[in-house]
């Protein structure tokens, strides 16, 4: 028998909006499958980071899932448009950067430009039903910090991650938040 929180989570998932934005269409395809299977009702797709702003301008999705390599307006130029308040409408809609391309600049880059999750393709249906989950019940406050518009970071400037002994840690990209601004107008 389902448990209230695996009912809460159903409901949830059968509410919400995807935009999935992949020049790929067997991207999308193997993306709306898992998308189905995990039970999301309603879902969009847009064939390269033009059509993508355009969808989050004309549908207001709840999540926008984008690849990174695209033709005309790659994953990271779209977010960067869209992290822009006063400039693009919806700047709070949570993105879940979904690439094969993992280097770690990458990721680092993904970060200040203010996704909110990132997935290494492929990822199974539990590692996307997990982000998404965490995006929308645990939704992390947008701030500005300096030039950054985003989710606030998880991990303070501060606050080092471990390192190896011997090792200094690094420092994480971002500076410790001097004041939070709410993403609402």
């Amino acid at each position: 028998m389902p448990s209230a929180e695996t009912n809460r989570i159903d409901k949830l998932m059968q509410s919400i909006t995807v935009l999935v934005v992949d020049d790929n269409q067997y991207m999308r395809k193997v993306i709306r499958n898992i998308l189905v299977n995990i039970g999301v009702k309603n879902i969009l797709e847009a064939t390269d980071g033009s059509a993508g702003l355009e969808a989050i301008r004309m549908f207001a999705p709840d999540i926008v899932i984008v690849d990174w390599e695209m033709p005309i307006l790659n994953g990271a130029e779209l977010v960067r448009m869209v992290r822009s308040p006063g400039v693009f409408p919806i700047p709070d809609v949570p993105i879940i950067m979904l690439t094969g391309h993992v280097e770690r600049w990458r990721v680092m880059e993904a970060t200040r430009l203010g996704v909110n999750e990132f997935l290494k393709k492929p990822m199974s249906g539990k590692a996307l039903l997990d982000r998404m989950v965490a995006i929308l019940t645990r939704p992390r406050p947008m701030v500005r910090l300096g030039d950054y518009y985003g989710p606030e970071p998880r991990r303070l400037f501060h606050e080092s991650a471990p390192v190896a002994p011997g090792r200094p840690p690094a420092p994480l990209a971002l500076p410790a938040p001097q004041a939070v601004e709410s993403a609402v107008a």
